[in-house]
């Protein structure tokens, strides 16, 4: 399909895979770019602010930095094929999940991508960094354009220390999806909503496509390889729809219960973090961290950077139930209850945070 919408991206990056996807599936026409160094330079820059990918600029001009900003604009002006369920209880579970892939999956799709991918992972690097530079300098360069992403992934929570209970998390996640695709192609039913595109991300980008974790995903999970395999597919081929009657598949609620044991407790702490921090620098910019706390999984605990961020992200998937009836809020807070996610019920966002000119600011 002809269009001037560009996609600045490179298949080693966790959300530009989940901006293809989407794309693709939305029957966008779109030309896609290597996000090389003069790309940087010369277009994401100057138009962002600072170094970052996937950027799209649109055919109006227009830079869509944040792959959820990217979904948004076009579910609204694009709405077949949507990928947002219509009905209250898919949506919530579309947007929690989506939460889910951008900002908990990373933790495993870190660790794997630089313990055990590094090397594949320098060439990547090297390939964007310096993409007509001889194999040796295209490594020495990887090495220190990597170096940002590389100190973070301690910062994730990702230590050595933590390594075994995050491996035996993300198996175990690997399982409980592979279990779900037995009965369903996407995540709720015939067709993928923007859980999918969330979970896409680092699922295609770190812990498919890098070969040890790929080979890791075919040999413990298949169904869930040939799920990413359906979600990077051209043409994106789509036969089915959403559940009837609103229904949450039961094969899903392992995962959503890993959710709220997992990140659901972060989740909670980062709400009463950003409000304390909101108090005591009213008149500082939100940064992109603001400490560290306490997160666990399969009962190790250790320590993670607290993102304000994350907050827009949940704020996405809450905001939306203040208008619902009392019948479609009561369903909601009995699927909360089921998956364990009774915190959730009624939460306050203290100090509630917007996006402004690619940026997060209070709102």
């Amino acid at each position: 399909m002809p269009s001037n919408h560009v996609l600045y991206a490179a298949p080693l990056s966790y959300f530009s895979g989940k901006a293809r996807s989407y794309l693709h599936y939305k029957q966008v026409g779109f030309e896609e770019r290597f996000a090389d160094r003069n790309v940087y330079q010369d277009i994401i820059l100057p138009r962002i602010g600072y170094p970052v990918m996937p950027v799209t600029i649109l055919d109006n001009d227009q830079a869509i930095q944040d792959t959820s900003e990217l979904i948004d604009y076009f579910e609204n002006t694009s709405h077949s094929p949507s990928a947002t369920p219509p009905t209250p209880k898919q949506a919530f579970v579309s947007a929690l999940l989506e939460l889910y892939g951008d900002e908990w999956l990373v933790i495993p799709a870190m660790h794997y991508r630089w313990v055990y991918n590094k090397d594949f992972a320098l060439s990547e690097f090297g390939k964007v960094t310096a993409p007509h530079a001889p194999k040796a300098e295209q490594l020495k360069a990887a090495e220190k354009s990597s170096a940002m992403f590389q100190a973070v992934v301690p910062m994730l929570g990702a230590t050595p220390q933590m390594a075994p209970a995050i491996e035996k998390s993300y198996i175990n996640f690997l399982h409980e999806f592979n279990t779900h695709l037995e009965h369903h192609d996407f995540l709720l039913g015939g067709k993928p909503c923007t859980g999918d595109f969330g979970l896409v991300g680092p699922l295609y980008a770190h812990l498919y496509r890098d070969p040890f974790s790929g080979d890791l995903m075919k040999k413990e999970a298949p169904l869930v390889a040939k799920w990413v395999e359906r979600m990077i597919a051209i043409p994106f081929n789509v036969e089915g729809d959403y559940l009837a009657n609103d229904e949450i598949p039961p094969t899903l609620y392992p995962l959503l219960k890993r959710q709220m044991s997992e990140q659901g407790p972060c989740l909670l702490d980062l709400v009463e973090k950003l409000a304390d921090f909101k108090t005591t620098n009213k008149d500082q910019a939100i940064p992109r961290t603001i400490g560290m706390h306490d997160f666990t999984v399969e009962g190790e605990t250790g320590k993670r950077i607290i993102i304000p961020y994350t907050q827009w992200m949940l704020q996405r998937a809450l905001t939306p139930l203040s208008k619902l009836d009392d019948k479609d809020r009561t369903k909601i807070d009995n699927l909360l209850n089921d998956i364990n996610g009774q915190t959730l019920k009624g939460l306050t966002i203290k100090a509630p945070v917007t996006r402004e000119n690619h940026k997060l600011i209070w709102a």
